[in-house]
């Protein structure tokens, strides 16, 4: 995903080391393919809902749901009446970029926007920053705990690769992005933190997140074509082998997020159940998630 309020993903073919580590693990797919575990669980089904309007009949059966906060949602005063007991509400931020029409933009150093991305027209964190992580918690953070968030989706986790291309670089934004994600933790100690990717962040922060996501294992959405897509073997494999990871690692859940249209209900249904398949949670959504899909939540 990238940060966009209304096409806020990001391509999966835009990921240069899924292309490249592709092929490397390629040859173990077909044992991982094979060996994933029933669906976790105890995490529970979750939508991602970027749209202007609520609708709860559609929410209904899910127990976490992702909301751009921009759209003006405020769990607080929401009708506890119109939402199954327990439901989480949880928030898209963009970690990695800002739009210019983000309320904190104006507030953020110029000297800390190093860099754009130009198919979504946003800007490039520079995530070492030594103020970075204070203010992306007290401006970003805080004003949406406030409203009655209790989780944060941190998206654009990735976002330093259009700017960083040497390993020093790399080192110290990905260093930056683990005092982001650990400072978050620490001030909001009871908050759900759901990463999209952020593989090689987690041997430093997987104390810190709940789960881990990732975009497009089955099918994808093409931003510039504007078409849904299916999703080559070997990208496949190299998701698969990320997944697994987590999941043997570090014990955490798995969410893969697939897109198809939304009058495509066999689309949906077939790709939510070979997501099932491979132990992971599901979420299949339109290509700019501004409908919620109600396949995920069916058994």
């Amino acid at each position: 995903m990238s940060e966009h309020t209304t096409q806020p993903h990001r391509a999966w073919w835009r990921c240069p080391l899924a292309r490249f580590m592709g092929g490397v693990v390629g040859i173990f797919a077909g044992v991982f393919l094979n060996t994933a575990s029933a669906q976790p669980t105890a995490f529970g089904r979750i939508a991602f809902f970027y749209g202007a309007a609520l609708d709860p009949q559609a929410l209904a059966g899910y127990d976490q749901v992702v909301i751009e906060p921009d759209n003006g949602f405020v769990p607080k005063a929401a009708d506890p009446a119109a939402q199954p007991q327990g439901r989480r509400w949880i928030a898209y931020v963009s970690v990695g970029e800002v739009l210019p029409s983000r309320d904190y933009y104006g507030a953020i150093p110029a000297a800390w926007r190093i860099g754009r991305n130009g198919d979504w027209k946003s800007e490039v964190i520079d995530q070492a920053a030594p103020g970075w992580p204070r203010f992306f918690v007290e401006r970003v953070i805080a004003p949406l705990w406030a409203k009655g968030y209790r989780g944060f989706f941190l998206d654009t986790l990735d976002s330093y690769e259009l700017v960083a291309k040497t390993d020093a670089e790399r080192a110290r934004q990905q260093a930056g992005l683990v005092a982001v994600i650990k400072r978050i933790h620490h001030r909001f100690p009871r908050a759900e933190l759901i990463l999209n990717r952020g593989f090689v962040l987690m041997p430093e922060v997987h104390r810190d997140v709940a789960a881990v996501a990732f975009e497009s294992l089955y099918r994808g959405w093409d931003e510039g074509s504007q078409r849904y897509v299916a999703v080559p073997d070997a990208d496949r494999a190299w998701l698969l082998a990320r997944a697994r990871e987590v999941r043997e690692r570090y014990d955490l859940p798995v969410i893969a997020i697939d897109y198809c249209a939304l009058a495509d209900t066999a689309c949906a249904r077939q790709t939510v159940a070979q997501i099932r398949a491979q132990g992971l949670i599901p979420y299949v959504g339109d290509g700019h998630l501004m409908h919620v899909n109600p396949a995920a939540a069916q058994d």
